[in-house]
């Protein structure tokens, strides 16, 4: 019922678009700037509409004993509809954005109303006093710089495995952030966040405490251009050295699932298992006349990290602690071409989870043909896992924004 209802929502906004437009002989702005771009009679609210997507293709092999057994697929591996502006006033913005592919959807379950996860983010922020602006709604936490940088803004075909382990990706709350100038060139960022700490589009209420999130940027050398410290690969080629160096630490408190609030959901005789889990985040990004470098550091641990029924039986279910590594790096050598290079390091703690460390080398190639806008990447990774398995994967990419 709900998404059928998405669906008319959906269709309803875009033909009030194509209408509106038509009806005021509507000119689109240059690619990659929106599709539509409304504004009211009197100017008292905007909108701007955009859609993107990922063409993927994978080729999997177990290098374990040679190269012997392969499996390939093709996805649509993002598919965006968004929806920005302001409303009532500059300082009043919005931000909707709705996940149309499969990947987008899924993780439906009881704690969903077993309804898909079509909303991405929907979240008002104003500026209600000079550098203070307060969010309010569903966004991504301030965690870790790659789960920050937009999916369609990435160096490589995707992220890195540090991401997709550790990151605490979106959740629904309110975000206070303040910038400050220390110098002349001197600034720093201050991000706090309160968060219901159970991930995006729960609809069951608060199944366990609540999550504190905080993180620190510092930029010695003065802010990027255009946002570039939440953007992969150094297109604009900064003409001075630019750094910005973060600290994170999130705090989820009664948190019930096994990577905070991401994973499962740890289940007992008796309901939901909880404890407290935190979780670290240091990681710094470098851009220098078309090169960039970025390191991230994450460590997660938590206060009781097995499950237990009543009766003191473990469940089986652990939360994922340990500590991951990325560093990763690109050169372009024209405007237009890329190469890039990662390492990520993966070592949840053993004795919990029973996994062993994971290593992965990847090397990658990107074409900019507009930008991150409209682009074509590759990548081939080679992965040991406890030095028992190995993996060599190839990944293509077409990403494309309107």
């Amino acid at each position: 019922m709900i998404s059928k209802i998405l669906r008319k929502v959906v269709v309803v906004i875009f033909l009030c678009a194509l209408s509106m437009a038509k009806a005021q002989e509507y000119k689109a702005g240059k690619f990659g700037k929106g599709l539509f771009y409304l504004e009211g009679e009197d100017a008292s609210w905007t909108m701007k509409i955009g859609l993107r997507f990922q063409t993927l293709l994978i080729n999997n092999w177990d290098a374990t004993n040679g190269l012997s057994n392969s499996e390939s697929s093709m996805l649509i591996r993002r598919s965006r509809l968004k929806f920005d502006g302001y409303a009532f006033s500059p300082k009043l913005v919005y931000k909707l954005e709705i996940g149309l592919s499969n990947r987008d959807q899924s993780g439906a379950s009881q704690y969903t109303s077993g309804s898909p996860r079509y909303i991405m983010d929907a979240v008002i922020k104003w500026n209600f006093s000079g550098n203070f602006i307060l969010w309010f709604g569903q966004t991504k936490l301030p965690g870790n710089r790659e789960r920050i940088i937009s999916s369609g803004d990435l160096q490589m075909v995707d992220r890195s495995l540090l991401n997709s382990r550790f990151n605490i990706d979106r959740d629904i709350g309110v975000q206070l952030r303040h910038k400050t100038k220390l110098s002349n060139k001197f600034l720093m960022k201050e991000i706090f966040s309160i968060s219901q700490g159970e991930g995006r589009n729960v609809t069951t209420g608060n199944e366990g405490g609540y999550q504190f999130t905080g993180r620190v940027e510092l930029f010695p050398f003065g802010n990027f251009s255009t946002k570039g410290d939440y953007k992969g690969s150094d297109l604009l080629f900064e003409k001075n050295s630019k750094l910005s160096v973060a600290f994170g630490y999130d705090l989820n408190m009664d948190a019930v699932r096994t990577r905070s609030n991401q994973g499962s959901y740890m289940n007992t005789d008796t309901g939901l298992y909880s404890t407290d889990i935190s979780t670290l985040f240091i990681d710094a990004m470098y851009k220098y006349t078309g090169f960039s470098f970025m390191a991230e550091y994450a460590n997660r641990n938590a206060e009781d990290a097995f499950a237990k029924n009543s009766d003191g039986s473990l469940t089986g279910d652990v939360v994922q602690v340990g500590n991951g590594l990325n560093l990763q790096s690109g050169y372009l050598l024209s405007k237009t071409l890329e190469v890039s290079a990662r390492y990520t390091n993966i070592s949840l703690d053993k004795n919990i989870t029973g996994k062993g460390a994971e290593n992965q080398y990847t090397l990658g190639f990107s074409k900019y043909i507009v930008g991150h806008k409209l682009k074509v990447q590759t990548d081939v990774s080679y992965t040991d896992i406890g030095f028992k398995e190995n993996n060599l994967m190839y990944r293509l990419q077409l990403d494309i924004h309107f």
